[in-house]
């Protein structure tokens, strides 16, 4: 009876660490959290400026900081500003410190035609107060389960203001604010080296959880948000329609997507919309989690914290977005056009991801580099399995100030292997820029929707 109950000890013993294993506590204590709005920002970022005032203090943009035109298109409210100077590639050792290494090997890969012209950092990134409230709830609230792969508590967004690991970074990028939902009219390419194109146009609708008409939150589940993409051009891909549920433990509950073949008319399963599945029309330049930036389950990486530095990062890109832009003027040989850039000086969280053994992803390992104002991913450098620097994901990104919501202008993927490149998000030349606030049902996004998303 002795051995027994001794045996019976040890097997509780052994399933309670398990337990903690796959549960990480990650809250931090409400005198740490009563720093938000304080010394740090309600998002977690430093309120305050760098020493030599190169990165000024967190000032939040006005709702009426500039004009909205008829399409919804944001005037720029730093338009008469001019660079304070341009990096290129004859004096960019002077900024190697504040440049991450791929970016230093973009003007090695184009010395005579890739340029940053940096201006003067304004830190305008705002959310609406409820969110902010909602952050700060999280952070003494919402913990890391399944060995940092899923959240538990989590309410709307940024469930770790106040990180103390790179996974808890990389969940704030994940789950940051984009307004509850959206419905985006937007352009992808993917140029030759010599810079022939052809483009793809997208019908975008994204939705979180909490914005679902049949939310209950008294019974969340597992799901994070709802995507739905219909390839609207050209015409041999128009009609194709993905569905995704992202959940917010992928290890316990897999994303599932689903996918409307317009040709065949049948609705099928996508198991392979997730980690390095290719994306969608993207000619093998982008992988599915390499779609805003960065997305999906994090349980192939380990995931270390590096800390803070400055980095010259894409933002306030509101010439970049401007209607009066054809897309010709933007996609060039090589990359995009430079000129219509605008870089600022801010500080990032740094996070390398290294693919851990027995895994599989064609990136063996990732720099992360994430604006501390929006929890955006701005630069990520990705490394191929022999760890030569392969492809560079730089994100142009505004504050839509009208809606308070900081998002992405562009994203382009620069793979420095072949000299081609993927720019995705442009909407220029669209009919109306990204419409936030729509409301719809789960029933909007089931499987048996999808067919009729997909009438040609």
């Amino acid at each position: 009876m002795k051995m027994k109950t001794t045996k019976t000890l040890l097997q509780a013993g052994v399933l309670g660490l398990s337990l903690l294993a796959t549960s990480v506590m990650a809250a931090v204590s409400a005198d740490e959290a009563a720093k938000l709005g304080a010394s740090l920002t309600p998002m977690g970022a430093e309120k305050a400026g760098n020493a030599d005032g190169s990165i000024t203090a967190w000032k939040p943009l006005s709702k009426s900081a500039g004009n909205v035109d008829g399409k919804g298109f944001l005037s720029d409210p730093f338009g008469t500003e001019q660079p304070k100077f341009t990096i290129t590639a004859q004096n960019v050792d002077q900024y190697k410190d504040k440049l991450s290494p791929g970016q230093v090997a973009m003007f090695k890969r184009y010395p005579d035609s890739f340029k940053m012209p940096v201006y003067p950092t304004h830190r305008g990134a705002s959310v609406p107060d409820a969110v902010f409230a909602a952050i700060k709830k999280n952070a003494t609230s919402t913990n890391l389960v399944g060995g940092g792969n899923g959240l538990e508590n989590f309410d709307t967004a940024v469930p770790f203001p106040i990180p103390k690991s790179g996974v808890e970074v990389i969940w704030n990028h994940i789950t940051r604010y984009r307004g509850g939902s959206v419905t985006r009219l937007v352009t992808q390419a993917t140029p030759q080296q010599s810079g022939s194109y052809s483009l793809v146009y997208f019908k975008d609708q994204f939705v979180f959880r909490d914005r679902m008409k049949d939310y209950d939150p008294s019974n969340p589940g597992n799901i994070l948000f709802y995507f739905k993409q219909e390839v609207t051009a050209p015409a041999r891909l128009a009609g194709t329609v993905l569905l995704v549920h992202e959940t917010l433990d992928q290890v316990k509950e897999p994303r599932k997507a689903w996918v409307y073949n317009a040709g065949q008319r049948r609705v099928r399963q996508a198991p392979q919309v997730s980690y390095d599945g290719p994306g969608t029309a993207a000619d093998g330049l982008r992988t599915s989690d390499n779609l805003d930036m960065y997305n999906g389950a994090p349980d192939r990486y380990d995931w270390k914290l590096e800390g803070k530095k400055e980095l010259f990062i894409a933002s306030n890109s509101y010439k970049l977005d401007d209607p009066k832009l054809k897309y010709a003027d933007i996609l060039k040989a090589g990359h995009i056009n430079q000129d219509l850039t605008r870089y600022e000086l801010r500080r990032v969280w740094h996070v390398v991801a290294t693919l851990k053994p027995g895994q599989r992803h064609i990136y063996a390992k990732r720099d992360f580099y994430i604006d501390e104002d929006t929890w955006q991913a701005a630069v990520i450098d990705q490394y191929d399995g022999r760890n030569q620097l392969w492809r560079v994901s730089e994100a142009h990104s505004q504050d839509y100030y009208n809606v308070q919501v900081p998002w992405y202008t562009l994203e382009a993927i620069y793979d420095l292997q072949s000299g081609r490149y993927l720019a995705l998000g442009m909407k220029n030349e669209e009919k109306k820029a990204y419409d936030f606030g729509f409301t719809a049902s789960k029933a909007d996004f089931q499987p048996a929707a999808l067919r009729q998303s997909g009438v040609r």
